[in-house]
């Protein structure tokens, strides 16, 4: 499966991924992210319930803290 994230282009050796497999993949828990797939924002309770398709585009920002 081919997805573009954050503007980079990566291929996956899965079939089929959701959006919470694709965190847990970048080591992101899903309470600090934000996510948009093909420019649609997705609610942090349908992660695990959203397919990823191939070709999709998704943007993940996330929350770091520090001081």
């Amino acid at each position: 499966m081919e997805l573009h994230v954050n503007g980079e282009t990566l291929h996956f050796a899965k079939d089929t991924m959701t959006m919470l497999d694709l965190l847990e993949a970048y080591d992101i828990e899903e309470k600090v992210a934000a996510v948009e797939k093909n420019k649609e924002i997705i609610r942090k309770t349908d992660y695990s319930q959203t397919i990823l398709e191939d070709g999709d585009r998704i943007e993940i920002v996330h929350f770091v803290g520090g001081g």
